[in-house]
């Protein structure tokens, strides 16, 4: 099969998180027809996480490409990259404070985030509750996607946003991703100022971070009078079932966390053990390094399809210049494959970079020094 021109070609984009959508937006931005296939039963089925932050040289960048850095600074919130550094005991030992017109790396929360990048698109162009199971068809094309429903659709293009454990990878690349052996044990706060006031002056307007080197906690201020907590340990992938336990076990999950961070102050374990609702379990996985694959004229990858990392700074900014770069090459080439040669030749050498840098790094997580968590909330 001859690669078509991008402005004739099927385009399917799988996975409508902030790379899918960055993608779709800046394609229909040129006059490029595409779809977005995403698993989800639609824009509300599931709670999207915490905040991220987009830096001014990648994640704005792309929300210029796709004309929507305006709206972004209208919803951001620049007091959100306020970062405290403090110790067990609660004591802050950093504090990093932005200026009045710093604008580097506003915080967004995810949700609002995806709002923004949904309401950008054409109509229809999301079609909500196609997962993938499959991708068949030859590696010339057409490609033949195979849904959970049953469901099959032939495309010319198939782009992978479907995160760290994608469907879409299969199909150029048989790595599978690693757990790092540190866990993220997620706990929510809602409205802090009257509910947690202590929590809410001890946390501040943006992100905290404390570790004794064994284990640690991540508290970020969300929009809407919500924060929420991350707790950090070295612990088997399955550590809660291990112990005889289900997520749904809030109590005794509470129980064995308290004699897990039993050294640290009263004030500190308000942050483990008065949250609202149940514990949310997120272990942290990375790709190998480096991760490339062989070229394909009808699949590519972005984002954590393509370079799952430790949740150290890089992920969703990463993915939204990947975005840009990937539909900018759509846009500018004669073929489909020329465009996926231009975009893997800066994307790949850009993800091995910042992935050796990483490599190993979740053990950061747990370092007494502030490890730069960037734009993540950890969630894969």
């Amino acid at each position: 099969m001859t690669s078509p021109n991008p402005t004739h070609a099927r385009i399917s984009i799988i996975g409508a998180g902030p790379g899918g959508l960055t993608c779709a937006r800046i394609l229909q931005q040129h006059g490029i027809a595409v779809t977005v296939h995403d698993r989800d039963t639609g824009p509300d089925a599931r709670n999207q996480g915490g905040t991220l932050d987009l830096h001014a040289d990648n994640g704005q960048i792309a929300l210029r490409e796709a004309g929507l850095l305006d709206e972004f600074f209208k919803l951001s919130r620049p007091e959100g990259q306020e970062m405290r550094q403090m110790d067990p005991t609660g004591v802050i030992t950093s504090h990093q404070i932005p200026e009045p017109d710093e604008l580097f790396k506003p915080e967004i929360d995810r949700g609002q985030l995806r709002d923004l990048l949904l309401d950008s698109l054409q109509p229809g162009t999301v079609h909500w509750g196609h997962g993938l199971d499959r991708v068949g068809g030859p590696a010339r094309g057409p490609r033949l996607l195979h849904f959970t429903d049953g469901t099959t659709a032939e495309t010319d293009l198939v782009i992978g946003a479907d995160g760290a454990f994608s469907r879409v990878r299969p199909a150029v690349s048989p790595a599978v991703p690693g757990y790092s052996g540190i866990s993220f044990l997620e706990a929510w706060f809602s409205d802090v100022e009257s509910r947690h006031p202590d929590i809410a002056e001890l946390v501040g307007q943006g992100g905290a971070h404390a570790a004794d080197g064994e284990r640690g906690m991540f508290a970020q201020r969300n929009g809407n009078d919500h924060i929420r907590v991350y707790l950090i340990q070295r612990v088997p992938a399955d550590w809660i079932t291990a112990s005889g336990l289900m997520p749904k076990d809030t109590d005794a999950i509470r129980a064995r966390l308290l004699e897990r961070y039993a050294h640290w102050s009263p004030r500190m374990k308000q942050l483990i053990a008065d949250n609202d609702g149940p514990y949310v379990d997120r272990p942290i996985f990375a790709l190998p390094v480096p991760h490339t694959w062989q070229h394909s004229p009808t699949v590519t990858l972005l984002g954590d399809a393509a370079h799952l990392m430790p949740p150290l700074g890089v992920g969703v900014n990463l993915a939204m210049l990947d975005a840009s770069d990937l539909a900018l090459a759509l846009a500018n080439a004669a073929t489909v494959d020329d465009a996926l040669h231009a975009y893997e030749k800066t994307m790949l050498p850009r993800s091995i970079e910042n992935a050796q840098a990483l490599e190993g790094g979740a053990e950061h997580l747990l370092a007494t020094e502030f490890p730069d968590f960037g734009d993540d909330d950890p969630r894969h």
